[in-house]
C-alpha cells in the first residue's frame, strides 16, 4: 500500500517549487544600477515559463542597507531605491494574475539601529522603549560577555548616553530585539498581519531561531585562544524560542492560509522536529545550515578570524566529502518523514554558487554538472528553492580587488584576518569561494548587452555590484533559445514534480551510501511506484556494480529525465556505468514476489 506523508495534512506548498529573488540585482528598471520592483514586475513571465510557484523576495523595506537590507529601518515603507508602494501593489497584482505566490523576508530578530525604536530607546534608561532592546551595563566596567558577533567583532556596543552596551548577534548597527517584552512581540504581529493583509503568501523569517536569549547572558565558551567566545548556546535555540512561536501562530499564521519558512542556523534535526510538526503550531518548514557547513574546516593561523560556533569554519574552505552529504539528506530525509518538512536548497544570497562550489564550472562540464546538482535535489521530498540565476548555471565571480566587494562579512573577514597575519593571497582565495557577494552579482540577462543586459541604463551607469564578466557566455538570452539547456531542464525538473506525487510524498532511502562519487537514492511508495535517482559528483567515469539493480533497469525502466541527451542514453548496456557528471533518474514497476 502507498506511504502518502502527511495525508491528512496536505497543503498547497508541498507540490510548489520557490524562486528566491535578490532584488537589488534581478532586474533595473531605471536605469540607476539597482535592481527594483518594476524590474520583478517586468520579468514575472519568465518566471511563469520556469514554472515555480512562490517568488521570495529578499527585504525591500526602508532601510540605511548596511547589510543589504536586512537592518530595517521601517517595516511599512519600501525601500527608495526599490521603488514605492505602489510599484509593490502593481507587482503583487500582476503575480497573482499569473498565480504565482509571494513570501516576504521578515527580519524580527533585528532592526536598523535608526529604527525609531532604537532611537528612543538609546535616549534614556526610563524611556518607554528602553525594553524593546537589550541593554545591559557590564561587568567590572567590561563588557557583559565576550560573545563574538557573527560577521566579526563582539556583540557588545557601549553607548555613551546612557552607559551601558547593547547587544547585537550580527553587525552594531543592527541591534537585536528584546522578544521578552511582550509589547515588542505584539508589534512583530502588527508588521505580520499588515503585510498578509495586503495579500502576501507567507514569510521567510530571518535567523528566527535567534530571538530567545538565555537570562544573565553567561560567558560563552573560549578556545584556541581566540579573542570572542562562542555565545551561539545562549542566543540561538533558546528557552522560550517555541513559545513564541506557538504564541505566534496562535495569535497570526493560523489565520492566513500562508506558508512559513524560518532560517535556522545551528538548529539539527530534532529542532527542525519540534518547529515544523505541523500539531505543534509553529512554522512549515526550516532552512538547516548542516549540509552547507560540511566543506568548511578550521586552521589555527585563521583561529582568530572564525567568531562563534554560527559560522564555525565558513571560512576554511575543505573539499567535499560526498559521504557526509548523503549522510546529511538521508538524516533529514528519514527523520522528517511523517513528522515535518524539508526546505531543500543549493544556493540562497547567503551561499556561494553551487555549481562552482560542488560542481564544476569550467566549460566543459558546468552545464552537465548543474543539472545533475538540481537533479538530485528537486527528487528529493521537502519544497526546493531555485535562487536567481541557478536556472541558468551562474558562477561564483573572482573580483580582483577587494573594493568590488560589497558584503559586510566578507569585508571584516578581510580585516580581521590581514590583522591575524593572513597573507592576501590567501585571503582572496577563500573570498572567490565563500564570499555571499558571488550570487550577488547581477542577474544575467543578456550576453550582447552592456551590464549583461541587467539595467537599462547607459555606459556610465554602473550597477550597484560589478557583473560577473562571463554574462557573455551565462545568460538568458542564450538559455531560452538553446533547448538543452540548463533553463529547460530545471523546468522539466519543476513539471516532473507537479505530476508526479511520488516525488513530493514518497519515502526514501539511500544506495551505495559508503561510495565516494556517486550519490544514489530511491522514492517509492510501497508495493506501487518506485523511483531511483543517480548523480555523478565527479568528472571521472565512475562504474557501480549493482548487476541487479542494472538488469532491472534495462528491462523495466523507464528514464524520466537525463543530463546526456545522445543516443547512449536510451540504450545504455550499463546503467550503472557513469560518465562525468552524470545524472539520471529511472521509474522502475515495483517487483513482486
Amino acid at each position: 500500500m502507498a506511504t502518502d506523508n502527511f495525508a491528512p495534512n496536505k497543503n498547497w506548498w508541498h507540490h510548489s517549487v520557490v524562486y528566491q529573488i535578490y532584488p537589488r540585482s534581478f532586474f533595473d528598471s531605471n536605469g540607476d544600477g539597482i535592481g527594483d520592483l518594476n524590474g520583478i514586475t517586468m520579468k514575472l513571465d519568465y518566471l511563469k515559463k520556469l514554472g515555480v510557484d512562490i517568488l521570495w523576495l529578499s527585504p525591500i523595506y526602508d532601510s540605511p542597507n548596511y547589510d543589504n537590507g536586512y537592518d530595517i529601518r521601517d517595516y511599512f515603507q519600501i525601500m527608495t531605491e526599490f521603488g514605492t508602494m505602489e510599484d509593490f501593489d502593481r507587482m503583487l497584482e500582476e503575480m497573482k494574475r499569473r498565480q504565482l505566490k509571494l513570501i516576504m523576508d521578515l527580519v524580527v530578530n533585528h532592526t536598523s539601529d535608526e529604527h525609531p525604536w532604537f532611537i528612543e530607546s538609546k535616549k534614556s534608561k526610563d524611556n518607554p522603549y528602553r525594553n524593546f532592546y537589550h541593554w545591559a551595563p557590564g561587568k567590572d566596567g567590561k563588557v557583559p560577555n565576550r560573545w563574538g558577533a557573527a560577521f566579526g567583532g563582539p556583540t557588545w556596543t557601549y553607548d555613551i548616553i546612557t552607559g551601558e552596551y547593547y547587544l547585537h548577534t550580527f553587525t552594531s548597527k543592527q541591534p537585536d530585539l528584546n522578544w521578552e517584552n511582550p509589547i515588542v512581540r505584539q508589534e512583530v504581529y502588527k508588521i505580520m498581519r499588515w503585510w498578509l493583509d495586503k495579500g502576501v503568501d507567507g514569510f521567510r523569517m530571518d535567523v528566527i531561531n535567534f530571538i530567545s536569549k538565555v537570562p544573565g547572558y553567561p560567558e560563552g565558551h573560549v578556545d584556541d585562544g581566540r579573542q570572542y567566545s562562542d555565545g551561539t548556546p545562549y542566543y540561538i535555540n533558546g528557552p522560550r524560542l517555541h513559545e513564541y512561536l506557538q504564541e505566534m501562530y496562535e495569535q497570526v499564521l493560523r489565520h492566513y492560509n500562508i506558508v512559513t519558512v524560518g532560517e535556522c542556523p545551528g538548529a539539527h534535526l530534532h529542532e527542525a522536529e519540534l518547529i515544523t510538526n505541523p500539531a505543534r503550531k509553529e512554522l512549515d518548514m526550516i532552512f538547516t545550515f548542516e549540509h552547507m557547513n560540511i566543506d568548511g574546516g578550521r586552521r589555527q593561523t585563521f583561529a582568530s578570524v572564525v567568531h562563534s560556533g554560527n559560522h564555525e569554519g565558513k571560512w576554511i574552505p575543505k573539499l567535499l566529502d560526498l559521504r557526509e552529504l548523503k549522510l546529511h539528506f538521508t538524516t533529514w530525509q528519514k527523520g522528517l518523514i511523517g513528522k515535518g518538512w524539508n526546505s531543500l536548497y543549493w544556493n540562497n544570497h547567503d551561499q556561494p554558487r553551487i555549481v562552482s562550489r560542488w560542481g564544476n564550472d569550467s566549460s566543459q562540464y558546468r552545464v552537465l554538472s548543474a543539472k545533475m546538482l538540481g537533479t538530485c535535489l528537486h527528487f528529493l521530498s521537502g519544497t526546493p528553492y531555485v535562487y536567481q540565476g541557478e536556472e541558468i548555471g551562474m558562477t561564483n565571480v573572482r573580483f580582483p580587488l577587494l573594493a568590488d566587494y560589497r558584503d559586510i562579512e566578507t569585508t571584516n573577514f578581510h580585516r580581521d584576518a590581514i590583522q591575524s597575519g593572513v597573507s592576501l593571497e590567501e585571503i582572496m582565495a577563500v573570498i572567490y569561494r565563500k564570499s555571499r557577494d558571488n550570487t550577488r552579482t547581477p542577474m544575467q540577462w543578456s550576453g550582447s548587452l552592456i551590464h549583461g543586459g541587467f539595467t537599462n541604463g547607459v555606459a556610465d551607469v554602473k550597477p550597484w555590484i560589478n557583473v560577473n564578466s562571463n554574462y557573455t557566455d551565462i545568460n538568458v538570452e542564450d538559455a531560452l533559445n538553446d533547448s538543452s539547456s540548463i533553463f529547460y531542464y530545471y523546468q522539466k525538473l519543476i513539471q516532473l514534480r507537479k505530476e508526479m506525487s511520488i516525488m513530493v510524498y514518497g519515502n526514501y532511502d539511500v544506495l551505495h551510501e559508503e561510495h565516494m562519487h556517486i550519490f544514489m537514492y530511491k522514492r517509492f511508495n510501497e508495493g506501487i511506484q518506485e523511483i531511483i535517482v543517480a548523480c555523478n559528483f565527479s568528472q571521472q567515469s565512475v562504474t557501480i556494480d549493482d548487476s541487479s539493480l542494472n538488469e532491472r533497469f534495462k528491462k523495466n525502466g523507464r528514464l524520466l529525465i537525463s543530463n546526456y541527451d545522445d543516443n547512449q542514453v536510451n540504450n545504455k548496456s550499463d546503467w550503472l556505468h557513469f560518465r562525468a557528471y552524470e545524472t539520471w533518474a529511472i521509474e522502475l514497476p515495483v517487483e513482486t514476489e
